[in-house]
C-alpha cells in the first residue's frame, strides 16, 4: 500500500460523515442560511457570457464580461429576446469629472441596446443596471458607521456624475439613458 492511500484511509477513517438533518430543526442553522441567502442577492460575481445569438452582439462575443449576476440577466434577455435587434456590453466610454478627485475619468455604461418597441419603432439606450439602493443618496441610519456613510456618499456622487454625463451624451445623439435596478430586473 502506498503512502498516499495509507495517509487517505487513516483520514477517512476518523471523520464522521455530516449528516444534514442534525442541523434543519436548528434555528441558528436557518437563520444563518437565509443571511446567506441574502448575502448571495448583493453578492457580486463575475465571469464570460456565451451568447445563443453571437451576430446580435455589437463587439467580441467571445470576451462578453458580466460583473453581476443581475447582468448576466441583463444579457441573457437581450441574447435571447427577438425585439432586440443589437446589443453591446461595456464597449464604449463617456467622458465624466470626478467629483471626488475633480479629474476627468473614463465611464463604460454597462449596455447598449437597439430594440424595437411596441408600436414596431427601433429605438436605442444605454443602459445602467445598478441595485436600487446605489441611486439613493445614502442616509445615516442607526448602526451604520461613518467609514460605511463615507464610502455610501463617495459612490453616490460617482454614479450621479456618470449619469449626468450619460444623459448628456444620450442627449446629444438621440439615446435613451436608463437606469435599472432589481425593480426592473424583476429581482424581489
Amino acid at each position: 500500500m502506498s503512502n498516499d492511500t495509507l495517509a487517505r484511509e487513516s483520514l477517512t477513517s476518523k471523520v464522521e460523515p455530516l449528516n444534514i438533518s442534525d442541523f434543519l430543526g436548528n434555528k441558528l442553522f436557518s437563520d444563518t442560511i437565509n443571511k446567506f441567502n441574502l448575502l448571495l442577492l448583493y453578492m457580486s460575481y463575475k465571469g464570460i457570457y456565451r451568447p445563443s445569438n453571437p451576430k446580435k452582439y455589437k463587439g467580441d462575443p467571445q470576451n462578453i464580461i458580466y460583473r453581476s449576476l443581475w447582468e448576466r440577466k441583463f444579457m441573457n434577455y437581450c441574447d435571447l429576446n427577438e425585439n432586440i435587434l443589437e446589443w453591446a456590453s461595456e464597449e464604449f466610454w463617456i467622458p465624466y469629472l470626478d467629483p471626488t478627485t475633480n479629474r476627468v475619468r473614463r465611464y463604460f455604461p454597462d449596455f447598449f441596446i437597439k430594440y424595437k418597441d411596441k408600436e414596431s419603432n427601433i429605438r436605442r439606450s444605454v443602459i445602467e443596471v445598478k441595485p436600487m439602493r446605489e441611486t439613493l443618496q445614502p442616509k445615516a441610519t442607526k448602526g451604520k458607521s461613518r467609514k460605511t456613510l463615507i464610502n455610501e456618499s463617495v459612490t453616490y456622487a460617482k454614479n450621479q456624475a456618470k449619469w449626468k454625463a450619460a444623459r448628456e451624451f444620450c442627449a446629444d445623439r438621440k439615446l435613451e439613458f436608463k437606469i435599472m435596478t432589481e425593480k426592473e430586473l424583476g429581482i424581489r
